[in-house]
């Protein structure tokens, strides 16, 4: 009896997930919203004003007809930070894959993982290593924070990372951000949000970049001198003048991100992504008891299962 209970939570769970999947492919978090419309307050460039408009006729016909805010619902990535004491701890990756089958059929997503080598689109979305599960275990906590994010192929998918070494300093990790942004950044729908990644390697400078997406926008490094790195990045990248869409502009960016981790006295790590415009990302929080609810969606209801 127990574990046909059991099933059935699973079961659930999987509804519940697919559905918060279809919300955030549709509704901007809370915090990217109220950004996109302090941006379009204070512009001043008539162009970029047309363009914001447009932005938000997007946003508008997007809910009332219960579509993707963009064509391209990117790459499933997940960012579990699970307490250990979670009852569901063992079944939460099959639960993802579940998830992330029923709302590419019932959102629906459109079908964005192709087999490398083999050159196939799988036609699920899901494949070898997707949905890409990036896990944190909370020892002696029994709730589970599930961060959900749409890796667009214009946006955070063409990060890129390197490794410096530590005579170049930090001048040149900001040159290696400047430069990306001059080039990739029209690519990536502006205005962007700039995730920076310091680190020992090129691939935890890389995942430090992407957890860098996660943070709510206008959110600070707690390190006083990487707060003043991201503030003197999101000047200079704003002066470059991109604009909205690349078509110039007061403001270029909704913000810079830094997550940094300790590194090897021989190397310094460092790496950028950057989130588009229609930054789909999103968090639901579930408890031991199953009941949920989302820290980013204010229109997402939550309850109970």
């Amino acid at each position: 009896m127990a574990d046909i209970n059991m099933k059935a939570k699973e079961s659930a769970l999987v509804d519940v997930i697919a559905s918060f999947i279809a919300h955030t492919s549709i509704r901007l978090p809370d915090d990217v919203f109220a950004k996109l419309e302090e941006m379009r307050a204070s512009e001043t460039e008539e162009r970029a004003i047309q363009i914001y408009d447009l932005m938000f006729e997007n946003m508008r016909l997007a809910k009332e007809l219960k579509r993707p805010t963009c064509q391209d619902t990117g790459v499933l990535q997940f960012f579990v930070r699970c307490g250990t004491g979670f009852p569901y701890l063992d079944s939460i990756e099959e639960v993802l894959n579940e998830a992330v089958l029923k709302s590419t059929k019932e959102t629906p997503l459109r079908l964005n993982v192709v087999e490398t080598f083999s050159e196939y689109n799988t036609g699920t979305n899901t494949g070898t290593g997707v949905p890409f599960i990036m896990w944190e275990m909370l020892p002696g906590r029994t709730d589970c924070e599930i961060y959900t994010y749409m890796a667009g192929g214009g946006c955070s998918l063409p990060g890129q990372s390197t490794v410096l070494m530590p005579a170049e300093g930090y001048p040149a990790a900001v040159k290696f951000v400047m430069d990306r942004m001059t080039t990739y950044g029209l690519n990536a729908c502006p205005p962007l949000l700039v995730g920076v990644g310091i680190g020992a390697t090129s691939e935890t400078a890389a995942l430090n970049a992407k957890h860098a997406l996660l943070r709510p926008i206008g959110s600070h490094n707690e390190n006083e001198r990487a707060a003043r790195l991201e503030e003197m990045l999101e000047e200079g990248i704003n002066a470059i003048g991109i604009g909205p869409q690349g078509m110039g502009g007061d403001k270029s960016v909704m913000g810079v991100h830094v997550v940094n981790t300790a590194r090897h006295p021989a190397t310094l790590g460092v790496a950028v992504t950057v989130a588009c415009w229609s930054h789909r990302r999103g968090c639901i929080v579930f408890d031991k008891d199953l009941n949920y609810g989302s820290t980013t969606h204010s229109e997402f209801e939550g309850g109970a299962l």
